[in-house]
């Protein structure tokens, strides 16, 4: 019909309701966008992209089951054109990085959600990709930092849940001596004081993520 807008349907993954509930209440307000599902874990986001086929997916990160990073893998991997907006509390640039690389077109803080997210959701639909400036700023910040080895970032997980340095040289199978090695490196290349200080920047970068709490 002349006059009337394409509708953008948008599919929210979050396990929040409320942030659900608030996202749906500023996106329905829109002539051209709609809220068709809601999905509150990687999985059932799956099945409701399979079903729906939305134009535009808010991808929350931090999920309990499979999170977020790897629901938009799957989701690519099946449908190649899906667009797929991140929303999240970090600003880290390692975490953007990984959301990039699975697929995502755009990555949203959830503090600029009621300024920014509809113009966002537009932008993506159109084509675009949009990163906000202070992720851009992180990411060139670290652009050229020597990035931890697989082995390292094992290493790393395990010292932010607390264990010793015989503590995760029995889980990963090697020395003590090999641990303190890693943990010299990881100190080095974060640039970091102790521990402690290296497991904080690890989680602000999003170089490691604690599990989610279970609901």
């Amino acid at each position: 019909m002349v006059g009337v807008p394409d509708i953008i349907r948008i599919l929210t993954v979050d396990d929040h309701p409320l942030l659900r509930g608030g996202i749906a209440t500023l996106v329905n307000a829109e002539a051209d966008m709609k809220v068709v599902a809601e999905a509150s874990t990687g999985e059932e986001a799956i099945e409701l992209f399979r079903k729906y086929h939305p134009e535009v997916t808010l991808m929350d990160i931090q999920m309990p089951g499979l999170n977020g990073i790897d629901t938009i893998y799957e989701i690519q991997n099946e449908f190649a054109n899906a667009r797929i907006i991140v929303l999240t509390t970090y600003a880290g640039d390692v975490q953007m990085i990984k959301a990039l690389r699975a697929g995502a077109r755009a990555y949203l803080l959830k503090g600029h959600v009621h300024r920014e997210l509809l113009a966002t959701i537009r932008a993506v639909h159109a084509g675009q990709k949009r990163i906000p400036p202070e992720v851009a700023a992180e990411l060139a910040e670290h652009a050229t930092d020597e990035e931890l080895t697989s082995r390292e970032i094992d290493v790393l997980r395990l010292i932010a849940n607390g264990n010793s340095n015989k503590q995760i040289a029995g889980q990963l199978s090697i020395g003590e001596a090999t641990v303190k090695s890693h943990t010299t490196n990881i100190l080095s290349k974060l640039q970091a004081n102790d521990r402690t200080h290296a497991v904080a920047i690890a989680l602000r970068r999003g170089i490691i993520d604690l599990p989610a709490p279970q609901k």
